[in-house]
This record gives C-alpha cells, structure tokens and sequence, in this order.
C-alpha cells in the first residue's frame, strides 16, 4: 500500500467522521480500514430494487442507499462532500447523498419539458451541480444548473451546443464544461428508441458555465456522423479524452477513442484492430488516471477492458471482463466492475450498473 492510497482511504475515514464509522457492520468497517480507496457505484438488488452503494477497492460493499429507479451515472465533489447518482435516460431524478453518512438524500426532478441524460458533475467549489437534459419539444442539449447552498433548486440552463448530451467534465480552468453530444435525438413518447440515425449529428462542445457561451464545436466529420460521442475525462495534462459507441454496420471498424485539448482539433486513436474488434463499436465507460498517465475503457458488448497509455496512446493491457461495466482510476491502474457483481474480482450479489465514481 502506498502513500497515495493511505491518504485516500484516511481521507475518506476523516471526512466521514467516527460517529458515522461506528454505524456501520463490523465486516464494513474492517474492509472500509483495510482499503486502498473507496468507490459508489449505481447497483440493481436481487429483488429487482436500485440503489448506490459505497465500497472499497476490493469491492466490498460498505454502505447503501436506495434510489426510487435504476440509475446510470455518478458523480462527487470533495468540496461539498456530495455524491450523486442519475436516472438512466430518459430517468427524471437525480439523488444527492452523503456517502459520510452526515446529510440526509435530496431527490431532484427534472423540470417539465426536461429529462436528465444520466450524467453530471459539480462547479469546481461544489456549491453547483450541473446535468445534461433533454429539452425534447425543441430537441436540443441543455445543462441544468442546480445551487447545493438552495437545496439543489433548479435556478437556470444553457444549450450544450448540441443534440443528445450524455457525458460532461470540468476542464483543466475548472470553469469551462467539456460536453458529450451524442447526436442522438429520443423523446421520453418513445423511450430509449433513437429517432434519426440517419442524420445524426454528434459533436464535442466546449461552454463556459458562468455565461453559457459556447467556446468551441467540434463536429465528427461526416463520415463519422453515426459515430456518437457518449463519454469523456480528463488527464493530468488538461488534455480532454472521449469514448464513443458507433451506430453504423456491425462489421465496420471506426475509431472509437480521441483526445483533444481546447484550441486544438480533434485527435483519433488507431487501435490495433483486434483491440477494436474487441470493444464490439462500443465503448461503454472512460476513465483517466492522472497520477499514473493512463487510459480505461470498458465494453460490455465486447466483455473487454482496456488500459492506454495517455502519453502514447497505445495499448498497454487487454483484458478479458465478462460484461466489463464501469471503469475509475484505482491506487494502482483501475477498477472495473461488471453487470454481473463483481468489482476487480470480487463477486457480489448486486448487479453493477454502467458508471463507478472514485470518492476523494
């Protein structure tokens, strides 16, 4: 165990407090002191009910909450310790919970007209939290802007830019979002059924929060147009990585991973072909490991995972994950989690759903 993982597991211990250690099983507060780093992850019950739960590294469940529906993604801030976890699209809530146990859970619906797109992530102090939405009459991408000082009330939007937003990170001047829009057009009249493939337009838009501006649009050229851009995350460098899932023929090969860094154009990884034949045209999860300079993928179509190397871009291991799900950066490398329980290696009950966010 190294320095970097004592820090992030007695961080999370100190932040949580004793009194909320000393409500837990004695096997969760044993793993909880034995692990390297604490994770949330979205899960489905045996019994068919949802929830989120708090877990080590070793993937052994600490804490749990539940949630009215089934969730998709999650995301924290270590300024408001808040973590929270989306409705899968077309979902209309969102939960915030303490994972430290010292808040009570808010349920935030979206607004008439809205439905959220599964993902968010906090303003760089934490006191706002921002969502991707649909505005479904006008089909257009929206981000919903929500005050943690108020409650987590709605008290305003802009336009993403773009159709179908999914994913979304803070930049490296933690005041510029890095959004995901897919290019999808869906209406919650049709469910999870995707409207125009025929005319998709996925893009990757850059939009400043304090003003809504769109600061930069970069299209996928037009013979990517089926190529929707669903994920994305930042390394060390600033240097903004995306994962795409493509909507064209089965036996067509396109580039599912780029980078690109504002001002720039973006850039596409040319993977080993057997490495994009694994990923099966889908790239379910993106992560980055900073410290360590590397790159996660995850396919649960292709029962894969994936580490790059973020300087070169190249393939540094494959391996084989039987519905390989969510993907964050661990004390060392990552940790993957799949729909069928386990979380690096170990089997749980639960079924994992498709994100994992890193508590620290």
């Amino acid at each position: 165990m190294n320095a970097k993982s004592l820090i992030d597991r007695r961080s999370f211990i100190k932040m949580a407090g004793a009194a909320w250690v000393a409500t837990l099983a004695p096997r969760a507060a044993s793993a909880l002191e034995r692990a390297d780093a604490v994770f949330a992850s979205a899960f489905m019950d045996p019994d068919g009910s949802y929830g989120v739960a708090t877990l080590t590294e070793e993937g052994e469940i600490v804490d749990r909450t539940l949630l009215p529906a089934r969730a998709h993604g999650m995301t924290f801030s270590s300024e408001s310790r808040r973590a929270v976890a989306f409705a899968r699209r077309p979902g209309t809530y969102a939960v915030i919970f303490s994972p430290d146990g010292t808040a009570e859970p808010v349920v935030i619906t979206a607004a008439d007209g809205r439905h959220f797109f599964g993902h968010g992530c906090f303003s760089a102090d934490g006191r706002l939290l921002y969502a991707t939405e649909n505005d479904f009459s006008a089909n257009r991408g929206m981000i919903g802007v929500y005050d943690g000082t108020k409650g987590f009330a709605r008290i305003g939007e802009f336009p993403t830019y773009g159709i179908g937003p999914h994913d979304m990170t803070l930049a490296a001047d933690r005041r510029t979002l890095a959004i995901a829009n897919g290019g999808i057009e869906t209406h919650p009249d049709f469910g999870r059924t995707k409207l125009n493939l025929d005319q998709m337009e996925p893009s990757l838009t850059l939009v400043d929060t304090l003003t809504g501006a769109l600061i930069e649009r970069h299209v996928l050229p037009k013979e990517l147009s089926r190529l929707s851009t669903r994920h994305v995350d930042i390394d060390a460098e600033g240097k903004i990585w995306f994962a795409c899932q493509y909507e064209g023929a089965r036996n067509e090969l396109p580039p599912l991973v780029g980078h690109f860094s504002p001002g720039e154009a973006l850039a596409f990884l040319t993977l080993p072909e057997r490495t994009t034949e694994a990923l099966a045209n889908y790239v379910g999860a993106i992560a980055v490991n900073r410290r360590e300079g590397l790159v996660g993928l995850t396919s649960p179509k292709g029962n894969v995972a994936v580490t790059l190397d973020a300087r070169t871009g190249s393939v540094l291991k494959q391996e084989l994950i039987a519905e390989a799900a969510g993907v964050a950066a661990a004390a060392q490398g990552f940790a993957v989690s799949s729909y069928d329980g386990r979380f690096k290696g170990r089997k749980s009950a639960v079924a994992w759903d498709q994100h994992i966010v890193r508590l620290e």
